[in-house]
C-alpha cells in the first residue's frame, strides 16, 4: 500500500498572456503567430478554473474507504504481538516489532520495521526472520509531484522486485506512473499508467493501463474507472471494468460518525471461468473501540474488534466462520505503544498494516 504526503492545494495551470522576455518589448513575429493558440489556452483555462472541480484522488486510492471498513486487509489467525516504540516525533522516528504464531495459514514471523517521516518525506525499512529486507522511500517534489521507490529483497528469486512511481495530483484530476521491475536491458517489466479525472464535482472517470513486456511476449489489460460521490461527501460507489471481462462495484455509506457500511461485488465472465462474489460489511468506532463485521456469499462471517484500554496499549479479537467448509478461525492480538509519536489521521491510514 502506498504512503500519500497530506495533500496541498495545486494548481491546474495559469494563464499565458505573451511571449515576451520584457514587459517593455513589443510583440514579435512569435508572438502573432501563437496568438490564437495562447487565447485558446487562456480561454479553456478560465473556464476550467471556474469548474471549482474537486480532487478525486488516485486510482489506487479509488476504494480506499471501502477497504478500511472491510476486514479483507486485518483478518489474521493465532497470536500477534506488536511493539512500537516512537524516538522522536518531530521529524517522526518509529521502531517496531511485530511477531505472529499459531497461525493455521502461515508459520510464525517476526518482523522490525522502522520509519522515518518528515513534511516532504517518509522512509521505511523492514528486515523478517527468514532475511527478506524491504524497503520504501516517499519524497513530495511540489505541492502536485510525488515520487515512491520500494525495493524487496527476498531469500528466493520471485520474492524480489524494485517498484518506482511518480504521482502528478493537480486541482481535478491524478496522474499515476508506475514501472515494477523494469529492465534497462531488455525493456522487460510491468509499466502502468492511469488517469483519474473529474468531470463533475460529484463524478470522475479514469482508466488505467498495464503493459507487461517479457523475452517471449507482450500483453496489455486496460481498465475503465468510474466515481461518484454524494452531495455531502456521505457515501462514494465506484465501479472499473477490465477489459479481460472482470468487473467490480462498490459502495460505502457513512450513516453517523460512529457508522459506516460497504458492500463490494466482483463479477469474471471470461471464457475459462464465470464466477461473482459479494461482499457486504459494518464499521463501528466507539470511544475506546473500533469493531467491524463482514459476510460474503462464498459463506464467510468475520469479525474484528479492537479495544483499547489504555493511550498505550490495546486488545485485538478476530474470528472467522466459513459455513460451507464448516471451518473456524481465531485470532488474539496485543498492541504497546511507547512514547507513539502523534501521526495525524491520514498518515496512520497509510501505513501499511502488521499482519
Amino acid at each position: 500500500m502506498s504512503f500519500n504526503l497530506p495533500p496541498k492545494p495545486a494548481s491546474p495551470g495559469f494563464p499565458i498572456s505573451t511571449l515576451s522576455t520584457s514587459s517593455d518589448e513589443s510583440p514579435g513575429p512569435l508572438s502573432f503567430a501563437f496568438a490564437p493558440a495562447i487565447n485558446i489556452y487562456n480561454r479553456f483555462w478560465s473556464w476550467r478554473t471556474s469548474l471549482d472541480l474537486p480532487n478525486p484522488g488516485s486510482v489506487e486510492n479509488l476504494q480506499k474507504e471501502i477497504k478500511s471498513t472491510q476486514l479483507t486487509n486485518f483478518m489474521f489467525d493465532g497470536l500477534r504481538a506488536d511493539y512500537t516504540k516512537a524516538f522522536s516525533h518531530k521529524p517522526a522516528f518509529t521502531i517496531s516489532h511485530a511477531f505472529t504464531l499459531a497461525s493455521q495459514t502461515q508459520d510464525p514471523t517476526y518482523t522490525l520495521s522502522s520509519y522515518f517521516i518528515d513534511d516532504n518525506n517518509l522512509l521505511q525499512g523492514n528486515v523478517d526472520h527468514e532475511g527478506n529486507l524491504g524497503g520504501r522511500l516517499t519524497h513530495q517534489w511540489t505541492p502536485s509531484h510525488t515520487t515512491r521507490g520500494q525495493l524487496q529483497l527476498g531469500s528466493a528469486p520471485d520474492r524480489s522486485f524494485l517498484q518506482l512511481e511518480h504521482e502528478n495530483s493537480g486541482v481535478d484530476y491524478c496522474l499515476n506512473l508506475k514501472a515494477i521491475n523494469p529492465s534497462p536491458i531488455d525493456g522487460s517489466g510491468i509499466y502502468s499508467a492511469s488517469l483519474l479525472q473529474s468531470v463533475s464535482k460529484r463524478l470522475a472517470l479514469g482508466i488505467e493501463t498495464n503493459f507487461q513486456s517479457a523475452p517471449d511476449g507482450s500483453d496489455t489489460l486496460t481498465t475503465w474507472h468510474a466515481k461518484y460521490t454524494g452531495r455531502q461527501n456521505d457515501w462514494i460507489a465506484t465501479a472499473s471494468f477490465h477489459t479481460l471481462g472482470l468487473l467490480q462495484a462498490s459502495y460505502w455509506h457513512k450513516l453517523s460518525p460512529q457508522v459506516e457500511v460497504a458492500a463490494d461485488l466482483q463479477l469474471i465472465a471470461t471464457p475459462m471461468k464465470r464466477d461473482a462474489v459479494a461482499t457486504v460489511g459494518a464499521k463501528w468506532d466507539l470511544r475506546l473501540s473500533s469493531f467491524k463485521a463482514q459476510l460474503d456469499s462464498t459463506g464467510k462471517l468475520s469479525a474484528l474488534l479492537e479495544q483499547r484500554l489504555a493511550p498505550n496499549f490495546a486488545l485485538l479479537f478476530t474470528g472467522e466462520i466459513d459455513h460451507f467448509k464448516n471451518t473456524a478461525k481465531v485470532g488474539m492480538g496485543i498492541m504497546l505503544e511507547a512514547n507513539a509519536a502523534p501521526y495525524d489521521e491520514e498518515m496512520m491510514a497509510s501505513l501499511p498494516p502488521q499482519l
